[in-house]
């Protein structure tokens, strides 16, 4: 049976996930089961009924009460289980526990920012402490974006100018895959993030100093996955290609030219201060929509993105 439910579904990754599959289940055995009576009913007529000569005439059959009530009342009681296990577990995804964690997630083209409530902040990375409940508040700077995540089995529009809410409870220890399942532009397909399901201790221990790896990789590495996976990719092309913001190739040690007119040479100092404070100096034909990430990157990942934007000769 668990065979056949993960070729069918994702995996079950919360606490909701089972009554939400055992319910798309029901239904689906429904559906089959209509389906082949009724395909079924169709060809033994075709058979049994075809005419086999001139004189063949159906006998005239007005009705048939019992059946006609049957086939009324059935369809009308499965119809009202499904509705009221359908608003049951509806209710049941609406209402956080009272001790869930409390996450802010602001949704912008095309990257999923995360601020935790000790005020750290990441880009399109999560994580959440295994079997805890998390409740996420959820806003847009943008455009319609939508929250989804098929293995905890849990979606909802991230609306500009107003807080939408999920929960989930995370059951699988592991890595999950969040993407957004609402057309927000060029970037859409993109705009994926991962959530890392982690056990209290790893939780605890990432919060104060993130992935063990990141500590150990070499730091043009580091720096390449912070680009890859922290939203730069988005805007800033490695080919010299142009895109939203500047093209990272070639551009260490080069003067760079700013709206106000002033320039300064791209060095530490200043990848620094574009990643910290990417409004004090906007790039000459290039408009200021850089989101800061203070907070949001360890001082190791930064120092990671200079020496990766130093290694693209």
């Amino acid at each position: 049976m668990n065979a056949l439910h993960d070729f069918f579904l994702p995996k079950q990754g919360s606490t909701l996930a089972p009554g939400i599959d055992n319910l798309i289940l029901f239904i689906t055995g429904i559906n089959i089961f209509f389906f082949v009576l009724v395909a079924g009913l169709v060809v033994i007529f075709i058979t049994r009924y075809r005419r086999r000569s001139e004189n063949d005439i159906t006998p005239h059959i007005t009705h048939h009460a019992k059946l006609e009530v049957f086939w009324s009342v059935f369809p009308l009681v499965i119809l009202i289980i499904v509705f009221f296990w359908g608003f049951h577990g509806y209710m049941r995804s609406q209402i956080a526990p009272g001790n869930s964690m409390e996450i802010q997630v602001t949704a912008k083209k095309w990257v999923w920012q995360f601020e935790y409530p000790d005020g750290m902040r990441t880009l399109n990375e999560l994580h959440v402490p295994l079997n805890k409940p998390v409740r996420l508040i959820m806003s847009s700077e943008d455009v319609i974006h939508s929250f989804f995540v098929p293995t905890f089995r849990v979606k909802q529009d991230v609306v500009p100018g107003r807080y939408t809410e999920l929960w989930f409870q995370p059951t699988i220890h592991g890595v999950h895959q969040l993407m957004c399942a609402e057309y927000c532009g060029k970037g859409h397909s993109d705009m994926l993030a991962k959530i890392s399901v982690d056990d209290e201790k790893t939780y605890e221990k990432w919060l104060v100093e993130g992935d063990e790896s990141m500590k150990t990789m070499p730091l043009p590495e580091l720096g390449k996955m912070v680009y890859e996976n922290r939203g730069c990719a988005t805007c800033h092309s490695i080919d010299g290609s142009r895109s939203q913001g500047p093209s990272w190739k070639g551009i260490w040690g080069e003067s760079a030219k700013f709206q106000d007119g002033a320039a300064a040479p791209v060095d530490a100092n200043y990848v620094r201060e574009s990643v910290l404070e990417p409004q004090k100096h906007v790039v000459q034909g290039f408009e200021p929509v850089m989101p800061t990430y203070k907070g949001m990157l360890r001082e190791r990942e930064i120092l990671g993105v200079i020496e990766f934007i130093k290694s693209l000769k």
